[in-house]
């Protein structure tokens, strides 16, 4: 697989970006550089502008690579398609957060806190840039040097507005910070920070050139900020803040028109395409074993990075390791297996297990079932793992997102050894050199946003996404049949075609809070196993709702911050 050039600059970045903005002393907020890359000599060229932009993805990148809890984790395990799991002698922290319970563990009330720091950290990267443009020496002519400005900053904005969305969805009043500080910040409401998110969404989607990274040329600009990720982005924020608020705009700034406009751009000159084939968007489900000769001849029709169903993704590399290397995607981990492989899926530590209800929203010839849910029984691995150890086992687990393993051969004796990795790609410590991309915008989301938001050709758009789910090898099976594009149909189709992207906790709470609650709720409790002993899984929505939906602010930073920050409701 094909390392993507611009992500290759993220180590050069990080000798000048990492150690300074982590080395930070106890003081709230305190991301202040301890190194000279601050000084006013760097600040000076177009490349210390590119650089330091870098330095912001790289920013965004360590959000998901040293977190104690990622974004995704949470958003999956909060929702009603996963349970926490984990080891039966692990800690309850991933229970806490799928019951919304802090009794479940009550020593656990920091959990988050490395994602907060990382999350500010990454905000104050690029309030740091946004405040040294003006000073910057940009090339070319006057035009050249506007247009450059603009591309760099409408980049730098859009990581802010993602870097703010992930924040303020989680916590609801948090610090909102427009310039590098560390002062001891107060919360806000959430309209103040959707107010800047909006503001630079607009500017990203207005002023970033949409010839800045064609998406022909994806392999070589995969997980750039875009025009097009900008409006796509924006239409999700515009959906998600009018549902969870009860508003017809987006804090007067966005209109449903302007929302669905952006999409239509997207669909209209974006280059972006459905993949055929829907297994073929993720690398496990797409991969297939077969002995020839005595040999293991593994086979992939994965699309690869940067395919064409991808507006925007968050990219991680092979090389993170334990000597200060901070590039890879830490959570994916969590995802696999209990402590097995079994061909192509690698060990992990079993987290995330699949409500056994998942299963069922798939109906007869939709392929989406088997190519984003591990099926323990049918793929024979209930008798390989050690269940023994595994924590509310559900026969059930995530396919989209999972470690890989390979099949090695030995050369002195023919044997042939099952490893951790992906043959050329993640040969390095299974924990922490695990590269999968996590894809935050799918064109196929682009196109069921459109279809919500009330467009012409809302049908065509629904049954486009749709009729992909009962295709194979080209062909649509009987089992598929148009359906109207009703708010219903829209959102049962958003529940089955994102299962476990990170999408369906959210896509409840902008349905109500009750609603949400309702949904997520399991008063009766589900069977699990725990230990291969008889366990029950039950979640109360009074737990959600009193908690507002939101998760606790970590008690670090209500320590650090004197009594300024305040605690969430419930927590």
């Amino acid at each position: 697989m094909k390392v993507m050039k611009w992500t290759k600059i993220y180590l050069v970045a990080l000798s000048f970006l990492a150690a300074g903005l982590y080395s930070c002393s106890d003081s709230f907020l305190d991301v202040e550089s301890e190194t000279s890359l601050f000084d006013t000599n760097f600040y000076d060229t177009q490349s210390d502008a590119e650089l330091a932009l870098i330095g912001c993805y790289d920013g965004w990148q360590r959000t998901a690579s040293d977190a104690d809890l990622s974004f995704y984790i949470l958003s999956e395990v909060m929702s009603d398609q996963c349970f926490g799991g984990t080891g039966t002698v692990d800690k309850r922290n991933y229970q806490i957060v799928d019951r919304f319970d802090l009794s479940q563990d009550a020593t656990h009330t920091d959990l988050g806190n490395n994602l907060w720091e990382s999350y500010y950290a990454g905000i104050f990267r690029c309030n740091k840039l946004l405040q040294e443009l003006d000073g910057i020496s940009w090339n070319g002519d006057e035009a050249t040097q506007l247009k450059t400005r603009n591309r760099v900053e409408g980049e730098t904005r859009v990581l802010r507005a993602l870097l703010y969305f992930d924040l303020v969805r989680l916590f609801g009043n948090i610090p909102l910070l427009t310039e590098p500080t560390d002062e001891n910040v107060p919360q806000v409401s959430p309209d103040e920070v959707y107010s800047l998110i909006a503001d630079d969404l607009l500017f990203g989607a207005e002023n970033i050139p949409e010839d800045a990274y064609p998406k022909s040329q994806a392999a070589e600009n995969d997980g750039r900020i875009t025009s097009f990720a900008a409006k796509a982005l924006l239409a999700r924020v515009y959906l998600y803040y009018t549902g969870r608020y009860q508003e017809d705009d987006l804090v007067g700034k966005v209109t449903k028109a302007t929302a669905l406009q952006g999409l239509e751009d997207v669909i209209e000159r974006g280059g972006y395409d459905l993949i055929p084939e829907f297994k073929n968007l993720w690398e496990a489900a797409s991969t297939t074993v077969e002995e020839v000769n005595g040999d293991k001849v593994t086979t992939k029709t994965y699309a690869g990075r940067g395919n064409s169903e991808t507006v925007l993704a968050q990219k991680f590399n092979t090389t993170q390791d334990y000597n200060g290397n901070i590039d890879g995607n830490r959570w994916l981990v969590m995802m696999g297996i209990r402590k097995t492989n079994v061909f192509p899926y690698g060990r992990g530590w079993g987290a995330c297990t699949v409500n056994p209800k998942v299963p069922a929203l798939f109906g007869t010839g939709d392929v989406r079932k088997t190519a984003s849910i591990i099926d323990f029984v049918d793929e024979g691995i209930d008798a390989v793992f050690p269940s023994e150890e595994q924590r509310e086992y559900t026969g059930y687990t995530v396919k989209k997102y999972t470690p890989l393993s390979k099949w090695q051969k030995d050369e002195d004796t023919g044997e042939w050894t099952l490893v951790d990795g992906v043959t050329g790609l993640g040969e390095g410590d299974f924990q922490m050199s695990q590269y999968q991309d996590y894809i935050v915008v799918r064109y196929a989301d682009v196109l069921l946003m459109a279809a919500e938001l009330g467009s012409a050709n809302a049908g065509d758009y629904l049954n486009l996404v749709r009729k992909r789910a009962y295709t194979v090898d080209g062909v649509v099976n009987e089992n598929y049949s148009e359906v109207s594009p009703t708010a219903q149909n829209i959102m049962k189709e958003r529940e089955r075609e994102f299962a476990f992207e990170g999408l369906r906790y959210w896509d409840l709470l902008r349905q109500g809070l009750d609603y949400a609650a309702s949904v997520i709720a399991e008063e009766d409790g589900v069977d699990v196993l725990s230990g291969n002993n008889a366990d029950k899984v039950t979640i109360h929505a009074s737990d959600i709702i009193e908690k507002q939906g939101l998760f606790q602010i970590p008690k670090t930073q209500l320590t650090l911050s004197n009594g300024v920050l305040k605690p969430n409701a419930g927590w």
